[in-house]
């Protein structure tokens, strides 16, 4: 099957850049309320998933153990932006099992948001882990370990319990069967599995309604997702995709991004999750998309709705402020 454009981009009249991608949209039972493209492929919900692999972390009882609010548990989720916030984040979270940025095995690395690179150019002789955008989950896995008494090094590895137990936790939501033959390694070094489309945004349905889940799997992916919306910032940080999405509709909407074009979101009041995936990975495709798709799902002519279509459908101007094209998604998400 050949996925469908869905976000083109012009530069004056003239569409000069198409973007390919596919998505679906389920309830808590895993019926297909929309699709487009090849939903049921099998993609790398990298960074996206996120809130799936924090669920040891509640499942345990490290997370109360170490009193954890909001402001952690939707860190633990998070694909941070390395500002000052987060790292102080991080380091926190640590302490509270008596680590420090040693124990995280996820790297170093200078941030991709250009005006907190800037500010981290000015103040850092180089990055720590602790400003790596994954040390919000790895946080949480360190504190998961220590406090479960399970050996802390290599926690990132495939053979790891904890990776194991991650393992299980994404088979149970998503319902593919997960192992090295669909197995990556994800940026942070953590195993990355590619599951079918549809099988991942399922698997979020279910954390949203609870429909399939043992009581309190139910109950931890609840707290994490109200964590995420409550404090988005923590999820992402200024001016970040997820974290506007989250405060167009406060309460309302959950979402989360991953690389190579893959955005996942939930919406409570409708009880369904939605996840797509732009095929040439690109970033600007995938916000897109899922701004327009969620916008679906609102009332028409609301407010909110208007909101998510403006940044669905964004102009673009050039280093003068002139208007030179725009970027739009297209009919595909509304067919």
């Amino acid at each position: 099957m050949q996925n469908p454009v869905t976000v083109e981009v012009t530069r004056g009249a003239i569409v000069e850049s198409r973007h390919r991608g596919m998505g679906v949209v389920v309830d808590g039972q895993g019926r297909e309320v929309f699709a487009f493209g090849d939903s049921g492929s099998s993609i790398f919900p990298r960074s996206a998933c996120k809130a799936m692999q924090a669920l040891p972390l509640m499942e345990s009882g490290a997370a109360d153990a170490y009193g954890f609010g909001n402001k952690e548990l939707a860190f633990a989720c998070a694909s941070h932006s390395g500002e000052d916030e987060h790292v102080a984040m991080a380091a926190a979270m640590l302490a509270k099992a008596g680590r420090d940025v040693s124990a995280l095995e996820c790297g170093a690395h200078w941030a991709s948001d250009q005006p907190v690179l800037i500010h981290q150019a000015r103040t850092l002789d180089k990055p720590t882990a602790l400003h790596n955008n994954c040390s919000g989950k790895h946080s949480g896995f360190v504190c998961t370990c220590v406090h479960s008494g399970i050996e802390l090094e290599g926690y990132v590895g495939y053979d790891h319990p904890l990776q194991a137990e991650i393992r299980g936790v994404m088979e149970s939501l998503t319902g593919a069967t997960l192992g090295h033959d669909n197995c990556g390694t994800d940026g942070c070094s953590i195993p990355t599995y590619a599951v079918p489309l549809k099988g991942l945004a399922h698997g979020f349905a279910k954390m949203l309604t609870g429909q399939g889940l043992e009581p309190a799997r139910a109950k931890a992916s609840r707290r994490l997702m109200e964590a995420c919306m409550a404090e988005p910032f923590y999820v992402a940080g200024t001016d970040r995709a997820c974290t506007r999405l989250m405060q167009v509709a406060p309460g309302k909407i959950f979402a989360k991004t991953g690389a190579e074009g893959v955005f996942i979101a939930a919406l409570p009041e409708q009880g369904i999750a939605m996840a797509v995936k732009a095929e040439d990975g690109s970033t600007r495709a995938a916000e897109a998309m899922i701004f327009g798709l969620i916008a679906r799902y609102f009332e028409k002519d609301s407010e909110t709705q208007a909101k998510l279509m403006s940044m669905a459908n964004r102009s673009m101007k050039n280093w003068n402020g002139i208007h030179v094209g725009d970027v739009r998604v297209t009919d595909a998400l509304f067919a």
